[in-house]
């Protein structure tokens, strides 16, 4: 295997294995060690270095490589551009009154009937994430890509499951009645209710985003790949 893609590989799996690792279980004796603004310092220090060796490695390994798939000309794109529309809503809608958040007021928000994008997930910020990885994976299905996308979407997903387990032991009652009303796998036909200002964020997120692909990468994308 050539050596960038196995520092990549490498990166991609100290960024996610830190992350789940100062997340839950160091979480509670660094705290105890560090105090809540020493441990936020060192997991933050964490996260930056090995994200920015993952964004290093991504570039050495250059955009070369075989992909898994070819020859479907527009599609992708068009499913992408589809699909990257439902994560900006979700994103965008995912900030408002969110038990999964850290709040002093996320048991009052549990409590209370699902609203907006949490009709969809109980979970829009990671889900939000891990479709922005599988897009990318998509579109531009060559090692680099599967190595580092995959891994964020992992992190995306297995950390929104093992969220579940933590709010169950921290919000007990409260967050086992929002699971029981809420769905961990998105539910399409909700986003009907997903509300007004998720919609209206999601589609300026989504117009930017994919507008400003084009001067990150020189490549468009969204509706920027046919518009303009």
């Amino acid at each position: 295997m050539d050596q960038a893609l196995v520092s990549l590989l490498s990166a991609s799996i100290a960024f996610v294995g830190t992350h789940f690792a100062l997340s839950h279980p160091l979480r509670a004796p660094l705290v105890r060690a560090l105090g809540p603004s020493g441990f936020m310092a060192v997991y933050s220090l964490v996260a930056f270095a090995t994200f920015i060796w993952a964004g290093l490695a991504f570039r050495a390994v250059g955009p070369g490589g075989t992909p898994l798939w070819d020859g479907m000309g527009d599609i992708p794109w068009i499913v992408a551009t589809v699909v990257m529309l439902l994560a900006s809503v979700l994103f965008a809608g995912s900030f408002a009154r969110n038990p999964a958040l850290p709040d002093p007021r996320a048991a009052q928000f549990a409590v209370q009937d699902p609203h907006g994008v949490f009709h969809v997930t109980r979970h829009p910020m990671m889900w939000g994430f891990a479709l922005w990885a599988g897009t990318h994976i998509l579109v531009s299905p060559v090692p680099r890509q599967i190595v580092l996308a995959g891994a964020l979407g992992l992190l995306a997903l297995l950390g929104a499951k093992l969220q579940d387990r933590k709010k169950e032991a921290l919000m007990g009652d409260a967050w086992a009645r929002w699971e029981s009303s809420t769905s961990f796998v998105p539910r399409t036909g909700q986003l009907g209710k997903a509300g007004t200002t998720a919609w209206i964020g999601g589609i300026a997120i989504w117009l930017g985003a994919t507008f400003g692909h084009i001067h990150a990468n020189g490549i468009p994308a969204g509706i920027w790949r046919w518009v303009g």
